[in-house]
């Protein structure tokens, strides 16, 4: 747990530099302008879509009926944007797993870890896998939960599932570079539970405003310095 702490307050500690800024800000330009082209270009069928999910829940009738129209047109738009924002924010975090942490790795290691080797135990290809493996069992994490918003336990699916993307999406790319494939296996075993613990406590992040503009980097980071803390442990052990 000293390693998890230690990870977020190094990564806290990093964020203001100004050659990370700019991995903070790229991602999500980019995820944004993306989805804003997808939803102007699409909006009719986006907005079909969301029509009919409100007409399941039965709330499409309530809001055809409420007067003024201004108040149902309202409601309407800001359900558009309750749907826009987690999906700029979940395209962020994966374009910065696949193309910001290079860069953020480069910064951390040059500074906190000079003296590890590097082993290249994972590839491009790997991570891609990888980002494609997180993101449809959290597709299907929210699928099969759904029925659990019925019974008023679904509050606790948004923390699972973010706590899920995060340990997931990050913790092979946070040590490719530098642990071979057997450490990284062994890594991906023996320190679960610190993966699972960076996971919750950065997937927090995500759930408050403003702040989580600042969440995929801040992760990225965090990920990063606990992937390395953990790696050098894990080589001085084997010395010794």
């Amino acid at each position: 747990m000293t390693t998890v702490l230690d990870s977020l307050v190094r990564a806290l500690r990093d964020l203001f530099q100004p050659r990370v800024l700019w991995v903070v800000i790229w991602p999500m330009l980019a995820a944004g302008l993306l989805w804003l082209v997808l939803a102007v270009t699409f909006w009719t069928t986006f907005s079909g879509w969301i029509a009919l999910g409100l007409d399941k829940l039965g709330i499409q009738t309530w809001l055809t009926g409420l007067e003024p129209v201004w108040i149902a047109n309202g409601i309407q738009a800001l359900l558009h944007v309750l749907f826009y924002v987690p999906l700029v924010y979940l395209t962020a975090l994966v374009i910065t797993a696949l193309f910001g942490m290079t860069a953020l790795i480069r910064i951390v290691a040059e500074r906190h870890y000079p003296e590890l080797k590097r082993e290249n135990g994972g590839s491009f290809v790997g991570s891609l896998w990888n980002a494609l493996i997180a993101m449809i069992v959290f597709v299907v994490l929210w699928v099969v939960t759904l029925p659990l918003w019925l019974i008023g336990v679904g509050v606790i699916v948004p923390f699972a599932a973010a706590a899920y993307l995060n340990q997931r999406l990050f913790r092979y790319d946070a040590i490719a570079e530098h642990a071979s494939a057997a450490e990284m296996a062994a890594l991906f075993k023996n320190a679960r539970s610190g993966w699972w613990g960076l996971g919750v406590l950065t997937g927090l992040v995500q759930f408050v405003p403003l702040l989580n503009l600042l969440g995929p980097v801040f992760a990225a980071l965090a990920f990063i310095h606990y992937g390395l803390a953990r790696l050098d442990q894990q080589r001085k052990r084997s010395v010794a």
